[in-house]
């Protein structure tokens, strides 16, 4: 982790570099975070740490408990199933919208990423790939001109972020995420609107279930009570 520049807002930069280092899945789920070792890390005091972490649990990504500190955010599995069936009644409506404003630009912009996709598929770059499969969905809200419905998005973006990156992890899921991607953006260039919205349906459906099935595994194998132990600090 770099060391912050003294610009205008240091808590601002220190909620993106917490918030990235979460959402990559450097820190694990459940993982208690020390302000001292933080702050020791990004060069400042304890309180801009202290300031982003409030503003990193208003988004999600942070649970603080009191007496016993602040902890990444952790979700077993009837939480993943729930987090999932929201992002689907968002994702859908935000669709809708998205086609009813300006449905060449959603074209035009989805084709932009998908080939982005590929060219990270192709490069074994998964991390890039995982961060443009969040951009595809993204865009879905940018054009759906709906503050109201962004904002409730937002809320859960980068709880479901940081899960892509953790439980989407075998190749052969990015491929098949991929194939329904690219049909996708092709039925929407193709003016098939109503078989874009089912097969929308089917993706997020799936990828709740693999989502799902690497959870309970987790949960099995004992991963959630991570809380409590003490990180090595970071360089």
């Amino acid at each position: 982790m770099s060391t912050l520049d003294r610009g205008p807002s240091l808590t601002d930069q220190a909620v993106q570099q917490i918030r990235d280092r979460i959402v990559r899945g450097e820190f694990q789920l459940g993982e208690p975070l020390s302000e001292i070792a933080l702050a020791t890390e990004l060069g400042v005091s304890k309180t801009p740490v202290r300031e982003a972490l409030m503003v990193l649990k208003r988004q999600g990504l942070i649970e603080v408990h009191p007496q016993r500190g602040s902890f990444v955010f952790d979700m077993d599995a009837k939480q993943v199933r729930k987090l999932s069936e929201l992002r689907e009644v968002l994702e859908l409506a935000a669709m809708r919208m998205a086609l009813a404003n300006d449905r060449q630009a959603l074209a035009r912009q989805w084709t932009d990423v998908v080939g982005k996709m590929r060219k990270a598929l192709d490069a074994d770059d998964a991390e890039l790939y995982r961060t443009l499969d969040g951009g595809f969905h993204m865009v879905l809200f940018e054009l759906a001109d709906n503050a109201y419905l962004l904002e409730a998005y937002e809320l859960i973006a980068f709880r479901v972020q940081a899960l892509r990156n953790r439980l989407s992890l075998a190749p052969s899921l990015n491929a098949s995420s991929f194939e329904d991607h690219l049909r996708l953006a092709e039925l929407i260039a193709g003016g098939k609107d109503g078989d874009a919205i089912d097969l929308m349906g089917r993706h997020i459906a799936t990828t709740r279930e693999h989502y799902l099935a690497a959870a309970k595994a987790r949960d099995a194998e004992g991963a959630a009570p991570t809380r409590g132990r003490r990180r090595a600090t970071r360089r």
